[in-house]
């Protein structure tokens, strides 16, 4: 468990340097595993209307995305996922990122099933559109995130960019269509994490996945957006914003297209 109520000196250099930090074993192996069941009981269970709709194996013609889904702002309909978006000891980390008191704006489950596609390169606050500053996720592997079964990579050094207006993905690699290229001069390097580890990684940094290449392991992860408090706007999609005790705040609206003319496009 994390065991200190704030980051080292050192562990803050590196967020500063990099744009992202592993905490390991953040979480123990019995608080992973009750993140697994409230998930796999969730997609037994089967639609939540506008969260998860998941498809029949029939329906989804060969697509496992579409037969296990991400499931969108589960902490809207679920008091785990909702516990664990709020959790202190996620709290006092990203009080020491942010600088100032976090507040937690979204939620989200990847199954990603083996075969499945990966995401992308690309920045997560294209989607978030916070100003000031950007968003910062806490992602969570519920199972082993390695190069076989589409563990992450990130770009180290984008996170002091700005954001980058992408290109259309190659579809059968990818389930969302944007695509940031690495620049030149940079690298994307992998990041491979054990069960209840936690990246905590800036909301400007290039990072992204390759498909499911194993033929019978998930890489299910839990991963929730936070923004700082002194943010003054954000896109429609992150409503409510909550504080880490679970009181509604109010932020204006984001409106528009962003600098794209595109961010409108719909949630991350």
């Amino acid at each position: 468990m994390i065991t200190t109520p704030t980051l080292t000196p050192e562990q803050l250099r590196i967020f500063d340097e990099q744009g992202y930090l592993v905490i390991r074993g953040a979480l123990p192996a019995d608080e992973v595993r009750l993140l697994l069941d409230t998930f796999t009981e969730m997609h037994t269970q089967g639609p939540v209307p506008g969260f998860f709709e998941p498809k029949s194996l029939e329906e989804a013609n060969g697509d496992m995305l579409k037969v296990y889904p991400r499931v969108m702002h589960p902490h809207r309909f679920n008091a785990i996922a909702l516990r664990y978006l709020l959790d202190p000891r996620l709290g006092a980390i990203l009080t020491a990122l942010f600088g100032e008191e976090p507040l937690a704006a979204q939620s989200m489950l990847y199954f990603k099933p083996a075969g499945a596609r990966g995401q992308a390169l690309h920045q997560d606050n294209f989607y978030l559109r916070v100003e000031p500053g950007t968003c910062i996720a806490a992602w969570i592997p519920l199972d082993p995130a390695d190069r076989e079964n589409g563990g992450l990579y990130v770009v180290p050094g984008t996170h002091k960019m700005n954001i980058f207006c992408p290109e259309e993905a190659d579809p059968s690699l990818s389930f969302t269509r944007e695509y940031v290229p690495v620049p030149s001069g940079l690298e994307a390097v992998p990041v491979d994490l054990a069960p209840g580890d936690v990246l905590f990684f800036n909301g400007s940094l290039v990072h992204g996945s390759q498909p499911n290449r194993t033929t019978d392991r998930f890489r299910r992860s839990f991963i929730c957006h936070y923004i700082g408090r002194s943010s003054e706007r954000l896109s429609l999609w992150y409503r409510p914003i909550l504080t880490m005790s679970g009181e509604e705040v109010q932020i204006e609206e984001n409106a528009g297209g962003g600098p794209c003319g595109t961010e409108i496009s719909g949630p991350h």
